[in-house]
């Protein structure tokens, strides 16, 4: 098999010949047909999150696959699974726990530490197989095609499980997605689709917004403009939630300028830096900030339910040789990337 594996931190991929792996137990080989390019991948291939202040996070090593967005066709699998049959095509579940301590016990895998999550742990999908551990984590996708498809795995199930964070929503409850990149395309989308959410679209690239506004956005604001945040509160009187799909520190000060009081900010985004706020701010307005990460198996079923009865619109996926890993990481870098791009090998 070829992998792409990384190096020193931000040089380019290293194209490594390996044997194929042999499934054993309950695992599924699967040849990778499409795998999507994530912001996260850029972390890991540049080995650093930026934390704010001058620190970093330091992240990543020599070696790693990366790669979690993953659709593929399964070759062959180990003798405890079951439900599967060779020539599927299947997407992936990458968010993969130890199976064994109380967080997977609660079904959120999502959150094991360290897990087993695919191209992030485990080797992912910039290789041309990927094995999965078990039948659990493959998922029918329908007739939707397999590189779109694949960027459900974290795009869409990233977009699905901060949605699901907010709550009931009533008459005159208003939300508000920062960044409208691929994963917040995917938010409008599935927003709009499962939730009935007619969202408040902010971005600081008007080609995003105009974006935005042919899938469907009705109303979209330039995050440019310094009095943006004030006019969303007072035209609304102040959102129920922002979902802030960038995470850094004017972001996520714009998404906390926009809610009311009880107003809930949900953090997804990674790009980075620190937040600093007077504490009594937090109990005088009684909001709540929470982190997002990704969903777990239940909302990526949830989710995929929905894909194979159409009820989400695609967003815009830009495809490219398996062999251009690296150089799609640096055009997603350079913010030249309108939704996604998918690494693909022979997808038909």
């Amino acid at each position: 098999m070829i992998a792409y594996q990384t190096t020193t931190p931000g040089a380019p991929l290293a194209e490594v010949s390996a044997e194929t792996p042999e499934p054993q137990g309950s695992q599924v080989l699967l040849k990778t047909l499409a795998c999507g390019v994530c912001h996260s991948d850029i972390h890991l291939h540049e080995g650093v999150f930026e934390l704010g202040h001058g620190k970093q996070l330091e992240v990543g090593r020599p070696g790693q696959v990366l790669g979690h967005e993953i659709y593929g066709e399964i070759l062959a699998f180990g003798p405890e699974a079951e439900g599967v049959a060779v020539g599927d095509r299947r997407v992936v579940y990458p968010w993969i726990g130890c199976g064994d301590c109380p967080t997977c016990a609660r079904g959120e895998e999502q959150l094991c530490t360290p897990g087993r999550a695919l191209g992030i742990v485990a080797p992912g999908g910039f290789a041309d197989h990927v094995l999965a551990p078990h039948p659990r984590y493959l998922f029918d996708c329908g007739c939707v095609p397999g590189s779109l498809a694949a960027t459900y795995a974290c795009s869409g199930l990233t977009a699905y499980g901060a949605l699901k964070k907010i709550g009931e929503i009533r008459a005159g409850d208003e939300v508000v997605i920062i960044g409208a990149g691929g994963v917040g395309m995917m938010a409008i989308q599935i927003a709009r689709a499962a939730f009935r959410i007619d969202p408040i679209v902010v971005d600081i690239d008007e080609a995003k917004l105009q974006a935005a506004r042919n899938l469907g956005a009705s109303r979209t604001w330039n995050a440019g403009d310094p009095q943006a945040a004030k006019a969303i509160r007072k035209a609304t009187g102040g959102a129920l939630a922002a979902l802030d799909f960038v995470g850094n520190e004017a972001t996520v000060n714009f998404g906390l300028g926009c809610l009311r009081k009880g107003g809930a900010l949900v953090i997804v985004g990674l790009y980075g830096g620190a937040l600093n706020i007077p504490i009594p701010f937090l109990p005088m307005n009684a909001r709540v900030i929470q982190g997002s990460y990704v969903g777990n198996l239940q909302d990526f079923s949830e989710l995929m339910e929905l894909v194979r009865a159409g009820k989400i619109d695609p967003i815009r996926i830009s495809e490219r040789p398996l062999a251009e890993a690296t150089a799609a990481l640096a055009d997603l870098k350079a913010g030249k990337v309108e939704g996604r791009q998918v690494l693909v090998t022979e997808l038909a």
